[in-house]
């Protein structure tokens, strides 16, 4: 494969997961997933995390991956690449696996006594992908073993921050973020 197939296949394997913590945040508030509750002194995830936007999020990624699928022969064809479709339990399983990588994220921000919003290098950049793509594992080994290659990692693993942090500095200019990271 191609470098630059193999950075197309990874954006594309991985958009489902990229982008529910974007719709998430527009769709943000409702009732806190914790319900206010604490432990140890501090909040468990804080209000940030909330049961509409870990619901809008993994609908907007799912229904992000099955629009992939529709259009992913004719994509391919047009630009001379193979593009992985996402079987049904995969459609769910990176969605929600990037959320619930956030939600992880948040508990262990609250436990090493960071407050909202603050940055949490490295974790931010990574807990849902780590996450998202261990549910997509469990949920379609022999999938994601196809689709994940050891390169299409790599990339994964390079494009990641810099869609991570750009995507953020973008919500923070637009006023939907309260900090650029």
């Amino acid at each position: 494969m191609a470098v630059l197939e193999t950075v197309i296949v990874a954006f594309w394997a991985m958009l489902p997961a990229y982008v529910p913590n974007n719709a998430a945040v527009l769709a943000g508030g409702g009732r806190p997933i914790d319900g206010g509750r604490t432990w140890g002194g501090s909040r468990i995830l804080g209000d940030g995390k909330t049961w509409r936007g870990t619901a809008v999020g993994t609908g907007v990624g799912a229904a992000f991956a099955l629009a992939l699928n529709a259009v992913a022969g004719d994509v391919g064809s047009a630009i001379g690449v193979s593009l992985p479709t996402f079987p049904p339990a995969v459609v769910l399983a990176l969605p929600f696996g990037a959320m619930l990588g956030d939600i992880l994220a948040s508990f262990l921000k609250r436990r090493t006594g960071r407050k909202r919003g603050a940055a949490f290098p490295g974790v931010d950049q990574f807990d849902f992908v780590v996450v998202s793509l261990t549910l997509a594992f469990l949920a379609a080994p022999g999938w994601f073993l196809e689709t994940f290659t050891l390169a299409v990692l790599a990339v994964v693993l390079v494009i990641t921050p810099v869609l991570h942090v750009g995507t953020n500095v973008l919500a923070y200019e637009l006023g939907l973020k309260n900090e650029p990271w």
